[in-house]
């Protein structure tokens, strides 16, 4: 999987985050939980780029594994929006399956490079 893939498929949903957080405090008037999926939305991309820049292949995996994190993170606020009445069914499965796609990509390159390390470091 090459790393521009996932660089630009968080960078699309950090997007995609920025404009449900202005819609959320323009139209729904919700500024607190918002600005909380604000934060790990767009972090998730932010930790990529750090990611792709690591200086050895264990700060790689720990910029890796702490935007896996931020899609937790950012899940619990989608569901927590949606179970609030902030977020329509429609708007959350959509948001939602983007964030769980990118976790799965996450997932994947975390346990590939852990496995590497593992294998390199006996």
């Amino acid at each position: 999987m090459s790393d521009s893939v996932i660089r630009d498929k968080s960078k699309m949903f950090a997007i995609r985050i920025v404009r449900l957080y202005r819609h959320l405090c323009d139209e729904k008037k919700e500024w607190v939980l918002s600005k909380q999926l604000l934060r790990s939305g767009t972090s998730i991309g932010a930790n990529i780029v750090e990611a792709q820049a690591a200086m050895s292949k264990k700060d790689f995996l720990a910029k890796m594994y702490i935007s896996f994190k931020e899609c937790c993170e950012t899940e619990y606020w989608l569901e927590l929006l949606h179970e609030t009445g902030y977020l329509s069914d429609f708007e959350f499965e959509s948001v939602h399956q983007d964030n769980n796609t990118l976790k799965k990509m996450l997932s994947s390159i975390t346990f590939t490079t852990s496995k590497n390390i593992k294998k390199d470091n006996p």
